[in-house]
């Protein structure tokens, strides 16, 4: 499979012993790959076992979270938190409650934040977790008590200068008030262990926007950088409805791009005179009801019931911003043959490995998760700074660091692809120039 036989090695046995693990292989196969490409000009990286290291997690907790639900019944799920890698920092990432957690997710999820969180330059270690609680549907009071019990367990294993958890898929702001009350009752200090909390008691001004306006700051420099262009004029298709999907609406169109399509678990909405993201935040954040609702303000707008069929809709700008491996080679083509320019990462490891290398192969623009999502970390980050020094920068200074970071975080990329004959593929670039980075400080302190 890879060139290298260390690789092979290493990936093979951890085939044979993840083997029901299909994300976190996928996810491990893609950085090996790129890897791959480089290891023969760095001999430490076999030499100290940094491989077969990284990627076992340092730590991965499982528990049950029971709870009671309105009517009195006894319900009880499952929990987790996958503490990857600590070589340059604390641990860092979010948790997320949804059916499909299990332990392939949030290692998968955990293994993508080492490198994010390295790009970001900021000292923060990879982590991720959650549970296979579905908060659709359920009360406040239901969501409180799930939210207690879940910090009751979790509660030991994090700390502000352990690992610092944030919110996810289905972890807004009333979970993260639930779960950060707890833990202050629970542990009786404040010392802001939990991020994407409430302005009132902590939170960072931009941090709802960041990871969508960090895409957006990531493709803008991208396109000026590689194809001498930028969002203006440009037709964008998003997917997801969630705050990355509004807030990359948000930023596309104030950047000069129309966005004309956006989806939700139940289908997609297609306006071609261009979404009203307002009203599309209304129906998401406040009333919590499905898109088919926008019809109702706006009858001339398509809604379809097959939400991956939003890919046939023809844009210069795809950003999938939903879940994992939404978009699958069938998309890609479909996309390519629509002539898309780019297609950028909002959601975590959103395009399948032979989407991905299609897109690369027709040259279509390939931003992935890695880098271009990684703006909600890296504003998670400047919440803890905040947090630390018992001090709260305005949004314009926090949007600011925000824009910064992404163009930085593209620059190494670019920069770390062009180094190794792979110039503007940001794939790779993104892999090596967040490896090298850790590996180095994982060489630097021993066999731990």
């Amino acid at each position: 499979m890879f060139k290298n036989q260390y690789l092979n090695d290493v990936f093979n046995g951890l085939c044979a012993r993840n083997a029901h693990e299909k994300e976190f292989l996928q996810a491990v196969e893609e950085f090996l790959e790129s890897i791959d490409l480089v290891i023969d000009q760095y001999p430490n990286i076999q030499k100290y076992g940094i491989i077969e290291r990284i990627v076992e997690p340092e730590r991965l907790v499982s528990f049950r979270v029971p709870w009671v639900d309105d009517s009195g019944k006894v319900q009880v799920n499952r929990g987790f938190r996958c503490q990857f890698n600590s070589a340059i920092g604390p641990y860092k990432g979010g948790c997320r409650f949804h059916p499909s957690v299990n332990q392939s997710i949030v290692k998968f999820l955990g293994f993508e934040q080492i490198f994010k969180n390295s790009l970001t330059t900021l000292p923060m270690g990879g982590a991720k977790g959650g549970a296979d609680f579905n908060p659709a549907g359920r009360s406040d009071n239901e969501i409180m008590r799930f939210c207690h019990s879940f910090m009751a367990e979790l509660f030991r294993h994090i700390g502000a200068d352990i690992d610092v958890p944030a919110g996810d898929i289905g972890i807004g702001a009333r979970e993260i008030g639930f779960l950060n009350g707890f833990y202050r009752k629970i542990r009786n200090e404040w010392t802001g262990t939990i991020t994407g909390k409430g302005l009132t008691f902590g939170g960072s001004l931009a941090r709802k926007e960041a990871t969508g306006f960090g895409l957006c700051y990531f493709v803008e420099e991208m396109l000026k950088v590689m194809k001498n262009d930028s969002f203006k004029a440009k037709k964008v298709v998003i997917s997801g409805a969630g705050n990355v999907a509004i807030y990359a609406a948000y930023k596309a169109n104030e950047l000069g791009g129309k966005v004309i399509a956006m989806n939700d678990s139940k289908g997609y909405i297609y306006d071609e005179s261009g979404i009203d993201i307002d009203y599309v935040r209304v129906l998401k954040e406040e009333k919590r009801v499905s898109l088919d609702q926008y019809l109702v303000k706006y009858p001339k707008a398509q809604y379809g019931t097959v939400r991956t069929d939003i890919w046939k809709i023809k844009c210069d700008i795809a950003l999938p911003c939903a879940t994992q491996n939404e978009l699958d080679l069938e998309s890609a083509k479909v996309l390519v043959s629509n002539k898309v320019i780019v297609v950028a990462e909002g959601a975590n490891m959103p395009t399948t490995l032979d989407a991905t290398k299609y897109l690369q192969e027709k040259g279509v623009l390939f931003a992935p998760g890695k880098a271009a999502n990684a703006g909600g970390v890296a504003t998670s980050g400047l919440e803890m700074s905040q947090n630390s020094m018992r001090l709260s920068w305005s949004f314009e200074e926090v949007d600011k660091k925000l824009k910064d970071i992404m163009i930085n975080i593209f620059e190494n990329a670019y920069k770390a692809s062009e180094k190794c004959g792979y110039k503007g593929n940001l794939v790779l670039g993104a892999n090596i120039a967040g490896f090298l980075k850790v590996c180095e400080a994982m060489i630097a302190q021993g066999v731990i």
